[in-house]
């Protein structure tokens, strides 16, 4: 199985509902996304696809998120604006538009998704298979 990474930056302010401590607060953070795609097979490039594709791909999707205050983003409106769930919320989305995206001759799965609202702290969210 090949695998590339990419990743970038968003910037956004949230708290956490039913919390007790310092993230009940408004506060914000420099969130890092790194995005992880797969395929068994390469392209006739010898490229799972191309980083350039992938990235726009990723910043499209980051791009609803940046400079915005999370929990007024319709997903999170029941569910707490942790990096498990915006992990999640990338990941749907980016899922989506891989659908549209065609390659010939060769399937690209997205892997995982990763959230660091912190250089030592990320939540990660990928699917498992159902067997």
């Amino acid at each position: 199985m090949f695998e590339i990474r990419v990743n970038t930056n968003f910037s956004a302010a949230h708290y956490l509902n039913n919390y007790k401590g310092k993230c009940e607060n408004l506060h914000g953070h420099n969130w890092k996304v790194e995005v992880v795609v797969c395929s068994s097979k390469l392209d006739r490039l010898g490229m799972v696809m191309d980083f350039a594709d992938l990235k726009k791909i990723l910043n499209e999707v980051v791009s609803k998120l940046d400079h915005k205050f999370l929990n007024e983003i319709k997903f999170f409106k029941y569910k707490n604006t942790t990096s498990e769930y915006i992990a999640k919320v990338i990941f749907e989305e980016i899922e989506k538009k891989l659908l549209k995206f065609k390659v010939k001759r060769h399937l690209i799965r997205l892997k995982e998704v990763s959230v660091w609202e912190q250089d030592n702290s990320c939540a990660t969210y990928r699917k498992i298979k159902k067997e």
